[in-house]
């Protein structure tokens, strides 16, 4: 490998072939759901309220669309990297879902099929770069198809990400009383917004090309909001999954980004080194020190986090009646600790599909409060007709 190439030949014997993954030992619980959508910062009352999901459609409590990712090791980007690229770090680039109608509630198991697709070679800030996409099909205990995400990841000279940083962006942000409670006060809206919707259908007929979705807008992030979302993921928990065996050495992460993250067998003797939040590639998210080797200048949020936040805007805004069919979300910068994430949307098509369902298509963006794109991409949504 030398400043103008990248080896990725490795990832070719492992394209198209089911990988293995990290069973759930036990079925989900509502307590499952509810620790996701308080880490996700989704005020949705179906989600972890017994009352107000008992008197919804479903009569019970049932987990967020975005959910299945939290039931498998990798974050979903497992089979976005796979393959040896020598001396190389990672970041998520993006997702593709395509969701069916099949619930998750208490008493499901999950279980995720996990694809190599393909991969190529470009040039970026960071110098030659490797996009690598991988398809996780996660599907319950009777075979249904919940959801099918494509993940891409962004595979990358090491040296290239530490010399990238921009240090000017090493300090957070320092925000006023008055500048939080305004923060706070738009916060609401949004969850207002669910409040006021609550078990109503949002019409098709109701919606027009050119609308503005409801804005919505969390954080400050920060290392512990950060922290709250990693610890979400059932693999972040010790013994709640029957762990895969994975080298991130032979994978060509650098010693210091290794070590025994997710490791079965270590964690038995010394759990705590297995723990991503601390030790090894995930590290960097809630370390500046680490977060600078990956390229970036502070504590930084997870893709896989920015996935289900463009899901549960599209989903909060559809309500218990509709939901998200199809969504592409492409990553172009990180939730930096300190700073804001702010989700918008528009209309720009109405339709109807081949399955005969009612459809309206959005183009979302995420941004911070300096109007940086965070993230950019479609989506389509379901909603009910009225006389349907």
């Amino acid at each position: 490998m030398t400043a103008s190439t990248l080896d990725c030949s490795d990832i070719d014997q492992y394209l198209g072939k089911t990988m293995d993954y990290s069973p759930l030992r036990e079925p989900l619980a509502n307590n499952d759901f509810r620790r996701w959508a308080h880490a996700m910062h989704y005020a949705n009352l179906l989600h972890y309220d017994p009352a107000f999901s008992a008197a919804s459609r479903w009569g019970k409590l049932i987990a967020p669309q975005s959910f299945p990712i939290a039931t498998d090791d990798g974050h979903g980007v497992a089979p976005a990297c796979v393959g040896r690229i020598p001396d190389s770090h990672l970041l998520f680039g993006g997702d593709e879902y395509w969701f069916s109608d099949t619930q998750v509630s208490a008493g499901d198991t999950i279980v995720n099929e996990r694809i190599p697709f393909d991969y190529v070679v470009k040039q970026t800030s960071f110098g030659p770069t490797c996009f690598q996409r991988g398809d996780n099909f996660y599907r319950n205990q009777h075979g249904a198809l919940i959801s099918k995400q494509r993940s891409t990841s962004i595979r990358y000279q090491a040296k290239a990400g530490g010399d990238s940083v921009n240090m000017a962006d090493a300090e957070e942000p320092v925000w006023t009383d008055e500048e939080l409670a305004a923060v706070e006060a738009r916060a609401f809206e949004w969850v207002k917004m669910l409040h006021d919707l609550g078990h109503q259908e949002r019409w098709w007929d109701d919606v027009s090309v050119g609308d503005q979705l409801p804005e919505r807008v969390f954080g400050p992030h920060s290392i512990a909001s950060f922290t709250t979302e990693w610890r979400a993921f059932l693999i972040n928990t010790w013994g709640t999954l029957d762990m895969r065996k994975n080298d991130l050495l032979a994978l060509g992460f650098t010693p210091e980004m290794a070590g025994y993250e997710n490791d079965p067998d270590m964690q038995l003797v010394n759990p705590t080194l297995t723990d991503g939040a601390y030790y090894g590639p995930s590290r960097g998210h809630l370390f500046p020190r680490w977060a600078r080797k990956i390229g970036m200048p502070r504590a930084y949020g997870y893709g896989a986090s920015m996935g289900s936040w463009v899901t549960d805007y599209l989903a909060g805004f559809a309500g218990e009646h509709g939901m998200v069919v199809h969504s592409i979300a492409n990553y172009r910068g990180p939730a930096l600790s300190g700073d804001i994430t702010i989700q918008t949307a528009e209309v720009i098509d109405k339709l109807v599909d081949a399955e005969g369902r009612h459809l309206i298509q959005v183009k979302h963006k995420m941004a911070n409060q300096r109007g940086v794109t965070m993230c950019t991409g479609t989506a389509e949504i379901a909603l009910p007709k009225k006389g349907a």
